[in-house]
């Protein structure tokens, strides 16, 4: 038995992180011009890469071949960015939803690693392995420079993110309570990244 069971808000930040990073997909497929198949694909490919990974990892069933509506959300989330105006979506747009999707689904995936009765440490990687893997997995088939390979916080607020759900929760605190703290820690570490440009050091030796 888990450290913390799934509670339905909980799930929320799942579907959440979910269609977030669906659309960030679906938005760098209408930076590459692409068509509305490449959409989908970029859409689901990053929107459930991160969880499948997690779920396999720590032996549970696979999220999404249980149900419809991840797909079907994965699916309604590049269909609105392909009949949306590229005017709307201009600037950092796809940065900002990435953040969203990257902060809930560090926590839901610390959080669904817990409930599996994975060690914290394990449940803390887990959680950054389900909010990065999905994002790294996009960057590459658009040939994109990953995100690991640049300075700015990124993985740092995935980190924050699970680390600090894992500690409230191990330090008694509620799950949701833990959530909603471990999320906006995150989004916030991430948005100011974004905002001012925060990076760490790179090596230098």
């Amino acid at each position: 038995m888990g450290l913390t069971p799934i509670h339905g808000t909980l799930e929320l930040l799942d579907y959440f992180g979910i269609l977030v990073f669906a659309v960030s997909g679906a938005l760098l497929a209408a930076e590459k011009r692409q068509t509305l198949v490449t959409f989908i694909f970029f859409a689901v490919v990053t929107g459930v890469g991160g969880g499948t990974i997690r779920d396999l990892l720590i032996g549970a069933p696979v999220f999404w071949v249980h149900t419809n509506w991840t797909l079907l959300l994965c699916i309604f989330a590049a269909l609105g960015v392909w009949l949306t105006s590229q005017q709307k979506w201009r600037g950092r747009a796809l940065a900002w939803f990435d953040a969203a999707g990257l902060a809930a689904y560090a926590t839901f995936g610390a959080a669904k690693s817990l409930s599996f009765g994975i060690a914290p440490v394990p449940a803390f990687a887990m959680g950054v392995m389900t909010a990065c893997a999905g994002g790294i997995i996009r960057d590459v088939l658009a040939d994109e420079p990953s995100i690991l390979m640049k300075p700015e916080l990124y993985v740092t607020a995935a980190a924050l993110s699970a680390g600090l759900f894992v500690a409230l929760v191990l330090l008694g605190a509620s799950g949701i309570l833990a959530a909603i703290i471990a999320a906006a820690a995150g989004f916030a570490l991430r948005g100011a990244a974004i905002h001012r440009g925060w990076s760490l050091p790179a090596y230098n030796g």
